[in-house]
């Protein structure tokens, strides 16, 4: 164990986003601690040469940044609102909300107005169990 720790080094993402022409891969890794001024220019340096990259970018935004909204993550990395909204990640969230809104309609249709708490409850909950929920309403309410 101790061979192996020797051989161990230690990166500050903090250093390594200070340097001058990062790689887009290391740059990326730099976007969960640069500070928020700095992340529209590292965004750039990313998805300039990796435009395959954005949905890596609006991913690890959106877990870092989980108040801020889509279009403020868009508008953070100056990207227009229709790139973003194809990607992959932004695609899941959108099926979680609709998943979540056909889920609620049916329950306050069988139970009547649901409570703020019931409601945020069953926004939280994965979109696997959404769905699964959604069809169970649908084929015990029909």
């Amino acid at each position: 164990m101790q061979a192996f720790l020797a051989n161990v080094r230690w990166l500050s993402l903090e250093e390594l986003g200070q340097q001058p022409e990062l790689d887009p891969i290391l740059t990326l890794l730099t976007l969960p601690v640069l500070a928020k001024p700095e992340i529209p220019d590292a965004t750039e340096q990313i998805l300039e040469p990796r435009p395959d990259l954005v949905d890596t970018v609006a991913t690890i935004l959106m877990e870092r940044f989980p108040l801020l909204t889509l279009e403020e993550i868009m508008a953070l990395i100056n990207l227009p609102t229709d790139h973003l909204r194809h990607t992959h990640a932004a695609q899941a969230l959108l099926a979680e909300g609709e998943a979540s809104a056909v889920a609620l309609r049916q329950l306050n249709q069988l139970c009547g107005p649901l409570s703020d708490t019931t409601t945020a409850r069953i926004q939280a909950l994965p979109l696997e169990l959404l769905e699964a929920l959604a069809v169970w309403l649908a084929e015990h309410t029909g």
